[in-house]
């Protein structure tokens, strides 16, 4: 198949309309309608249906644009690699893991990174879906639970507990509760627990929601819990590593807390000689060895 016609093709589904294609390929509207018409032709099929708001792509269309993305994404990676071979950490670098420990965990540390490598560009998405690194919806992940997807590197980073906390003047306002009955008297502040999350969180939310607590607010992430709990909203159920950057908040009921929870970087094995995949897992590694050091002394 002629790789120009295909990547038309490509340009054209993802926009649905042959002149948003044009635009962006810097050809006329009607030089890609040409080529649309021979790649039909070619492969005696119809590829769009044409309607007066843009173009759909038809079954056999769908197949042909599944098989782009790949290539395009192939392209991408290959084209990283490329950049890579240079000695400078630069370029676009897109990293996935939960909104929870993005946000109270990685941005806060960041600087470090961006100090060290100012002309790395960071792509940060924060979400509970596990994006597919082998696909490269993301070059590297962080995770509550150990990748199953293959041709993954993968490196265990840590181990986290969830705990109940709660600030010192909300505690002066209502008291420290002593056990799980203590708790008629305050509010439990967690993740609603079918929200997406890891399963020794969910497991722990839902034992504390078996007893009588007449007050409770859920939110669908550890930042909004623990923003929550700052405003003395309440005991918040959080991970424990939120104590390196709030000290100040008091650990509640200690023997109550979840199982152990690993941490884990992976990142797809074509990128094993990235040059901003290592400085990335270099940089991560690093301050878990100086968080676990500071937890130790």
């Amino acid at each position: 198949m002629d790789w120009d016609k295909l990547r038309i093709f490509h340009a054209v589904a993802e926009r649905g309309s042959l002149t948003h294609a044009g635009d962006v390929l810097h050809l006329s509207q009607s030089a890609v309608s040409r080529q649309i018409r021979a790649l039909e032709e070619s492969l005696s099929v119809t590829l769009f249906h044409r309607h007066a708001r843009g173009l759909i792509l038809t079954e056999q269309g769908e197949l042909l644009f599944d098989a782009t993305q790949q290539m395009v994404k192939r392209l991408d990676a290959t084209a990283a690699r490329i950049r890579d071979s240079e000695d400078e950490v630069l370029g676009e670098l897109r990293v996935t893991t939960t909104t929870g420990f993005g946000t109270l965990w990685l941005a806060p540390r960041l600087p470090a990174l961006y100090k060290k490598y100012p002309a790395l560009k960071i792509d940060l998405m924060l979400e509970e879906r596990v994006l597919d690194l082998p696909m490269r919806e993301a070059d590297v992940a962080i995770r509550m639970k150990e990748p199953t997807q293959a041709d993954l590197i993968r490196k265990r980073l840590m181990n986290i507990r969830m705990r109940l906390y709660a600030t010192p003047e909300y505690l002066a306002d209502h008291g420290t509760p002593d056990t799980m009955n203590d708790f008629s008297a305050h509010r439990l502040i967690c993740q609603h627990a079918g929200t997406p999350q890891v399963a020794a969180g969910a497991l722990m939310v839902a034992e504390l929601m078996s007893h009588d607590i007449p007050s409770t607010l859920t939110v669908n992430n550890y930042f909004g819990v623990l923003q929550a709990v700052l405003s003395h909203l309440g005991i918040g159920v959080l991970p424990d590593y939120i104590t390196e950057d709030f000290p100040h908040l008091v650990r509640v009921l200690p023997d109550v807390e979840s199982a152990e929870v690993p941490v884990f970087l992976a990142y797809p094995e074509e990128l094993r000689h990235s040059k901003r995949v290592a400085a990335f897992r270099e940089f991560v590694t690093e301050e878990i060895f100086t968080y676990r050091k500071r937890q130790q002394d």
